[in-house]
């Protein structure tokens, strides 16, 4: 499996490279990759959680606690567990929401498959999402991954970002190209 070097150099890149490797080994790769999303989405769901993890006055024993009962409450694996107290150990929880995305990247790439951030100016409904899953898909010749997001100033038409290219057709960018070149 081909990891980006830029993944590898990062700190969170690097742990996140270690756990996959951990999983690997273990066969739950799916089960880590699982419990990271839930873990990312409590951090973005809670305010208290995010702050926690960023809080250098907290001991690194209270640190190894409250991640433990995290941990437990929302039922993560062992391997993940033990992860986490390494990162509370290690005053390294800071990090975890880069962790988290290096150890997505690291997962898909290994399953051969490319996320896509598209920002559209409406939801856009599960028939378009698959639609422009197949076109992309077609484009990049493996499976896509489609992470959606609301921009309301795009105004309408969608930004595609897969990895370093960009893909922008909305009215926005339109309108201001036409401004452009309307001056000279």
């Amino acid at each position: 499996m081909e990891i980006s070097a830029g993944i590898q150099a990062s700190l969170a890149g690097r742990y996140a490279s270690a756990l996959f490797d951990l999983a690997s080994e273990g066969g739950n790769v799916s089960a880590v990759e699982s419990d990271l999303e839930k873990l990312g989405s409590a951090l973005t769901d809670s305010r208290e959680l995010a702050e926690l993890i960023r809080n250098p006055q907290i001991s690194r024993t209270d640190a190894a606690k409250a991640v433990s009962a995290i941990a437990s409450l929302l039922g993560l694996d062992g391997l993940t567990t033990k992860f986490l107290g390494v990162l509370a150990d290690n005053r390294r929880l800071g990090a975890l929401p880069g962790m988290i995305r290096a150890f997505a990247a690291i997962a898909a790439a290994q399953r051969g498959e490319v996320t896509a951030d598209v920002a559209s100016a409406r939801p856009l409904s599960d028939a378009q999402v698959a639609s422009l899953q197949e076109k992309l898909k077609a484009r990049e010749g493996r499976t896509v991954k489609i992470r959606t997001s609301v921009d309301p100033d795009l105004l309408g038409g969608l930004v595609v970002t897969i990895g370093s290219k960009r893909i922008d057709s909305s009215i926005r960018t339109r309108l201001n190209s036409l401004a452009h070149a309307m001056k000279g």
